[in-house]
């Protein structure tokens, strides 16, 4: 009886790798020997394998460098391979004016870097995979798209994934990529939304709208700080558009990346007409002028709700509690839905409960999970108008809940002062030896 043909045995091994749970399971068949390396890192295989399988969390990065999941953490190995092997303090990337490079969003293995100052246009951005080390510079904004004559009152710059109705499988798609840099002008000017293509090398106004068209200026005072409110600055990605919480009080500000166009979304139907007088909740800070008297980190920088999902309904999780000694907290997960009359209204799936030992704060969201930073109980108290406040150090513990299975898992710990500003980027990824170069 003659041998299988050699193509016939690849394509039956491919069917059984696709299959294995995890990629730590992957990487370990990837080093039996040399052709089940090379099934497995075929790139038209690797896409298979992550589109069934999402990837893990591997920690977050911030100007301060890369902090892995820790042990128990189930992708603890995997985060400090990755640790171990990439340089996230980019120095193979050149730094423009000797200014420090700073990540502001990491995707598909990428890491979109700034230079500083925050508030410049054009800026200094770059594109980087820390790797295999390599870069991409990107131009500046052009001065006839900018204009110099207005001052920016906030800029986010974004990667923006690849739509799932796009043709992946080129390579091109592989190596392409796209920068949002959303910018607002201040109170009686505009939003604009300016993107960049590596295919096309250049710089294009995506979409703008004037605060006007969009429903007002978005709120600010000093008590918004303390309710989370951040404007253009907290952007979180679902189903092909971009969704902040934090702009309005009683809006949200989404930018659909396929018609590339500005909307809102109301923030006060349904249940959360009573939500929001909830403790820690927009209306009842400021119709109680609940200042926290109890100063902890990211307590000013948390926002309480965030959009997250990978797909299907908006959804939202909420952060509902108060920063009293005795306080509890609980995430109420709520879903934008046809309530049949032609109209939608956000309506309440479930509140889970936090572990009452913490003091929390809103981070962010990313692929379907949100992140929460937490203080314990037994650390010091420091009140507001302390002159240790900015001399302090605490243990943070960072916290990820996945909004499918409602699953609250530590991620990892962290000394951090006060004022540290909480902008950290989640990063996602396969083992460094099942990973191709990015760019």
């Amino acid at each position: 009886m003659s041998p299988p043909l050699p193509h016939l045995v690849d394509e039956i091994l491919e069917e059984i790798f696709v299959c294995l749970p995890t990629p730590a399971a992957l990487a370990r068949a990837s080093t039996a020997c040399p052709r089940f390396r090379r099934i497995i890192t075929d790139r038209s295989f690797l896409r298979r394998y992550r589109k069934r399988h999402p990837p893990p969390l591997l920690g977050f990065a911030d100007k301060y460098g890369f902090h892995p999941a820790e042990a128990p953490h189930p992708s603890a190995p995997l985060a400090r391979a990755l640790a171990d092997a990439a340089d996230f303090t980019y120095s193979f990337v050149p730094k423009p004016n000797n200014e420090i490079w700073r990540p502001c969003d990491f995707r598909d293995g990428r890491v979109l870097l700034e230079g500083s100052p925050r508030w410049k246009i054009p800026r200094n951005l770059a594109v980087c995979d820390p790797l295999f080390r390599r870069y991409v510079l990107l131009p500046p904004i052009p001065k006839d798209l900018a204009s110099q004559e207005k001052l920016p009152f906030q800029i986010k710059s974004i990667l923006v994934p690849i739509g799932e109705d796009e043709d992946i499988g080129r390579d091109e798609d592989e190596t392409s990529f796209k920068v949002l840099c959303f910018v607002d002008y201040g109170i009686e000017l505009e939003l604009v939304a300016f993107v960049f293509c590596s295919i096309s090398q250049k710089w294009c106004i995506a979409a703008s709208a004037s605060w006007d068209s969009l429903g007002g200026h978005p709120y600010r005072c000093r008590l918004a700080r303390f309710s989370g409110c951040r404007g253009v600055s907290c952007f979180n990605y679902v189903r092909g558009c971009f969704y902040s919480t934090s702009v309005w009080v009683d809006k949200l500000l989404v930018l659909d990346t396929r018609k590339m166009q500005f909307s809102t979304i109301s923030n006060c139907t349904g249940y959360h007409a009573e939500l929001r007088w909830l403790p820690g909740q927009v209306e009842n800070v400021i119709a109680n002028r609940d200042v926290p008297q109890r100063r902890r980190p990211g307590q000013h920088r948390s926002l309480p709700g965030i959009v997250v999902g990978r797909g299907g309904a908006l959804e939202m999780l909420s952060l509902v509690g108060n920063h009293s000694s005795d306080g509890s907290f609980d995430l109420h997960h709520t879903t934008w839905e046809n309530n049949g009359e032609s109209s939608k209204e956000w309506q309440l799936e479930n509140v889970i409960p936090l572990p009452s030992q913490y003091d929390y704060f809103t981070v962010g969201a990313a692929q379907g999970f949100l992140f929460l930073g937490a203080t314990t109980e037994d650390q010091l108290d420091i009140g507001e108008y302390s002159e240790f406040l900015s001399m302090t150090d605490w243990d943070v513990d960072y916290f990820s809940l996945e909004l499918q299975t409602s699953e609250l898992r530590k991620v990892c710990r962290r000394k951090r002062r006060f004022f540290y500003s909480e902008d950290v980027c989640w990063y996602f990824g396969f083992p460094p030896s099942l990973s191709k170069p990015s760019i």
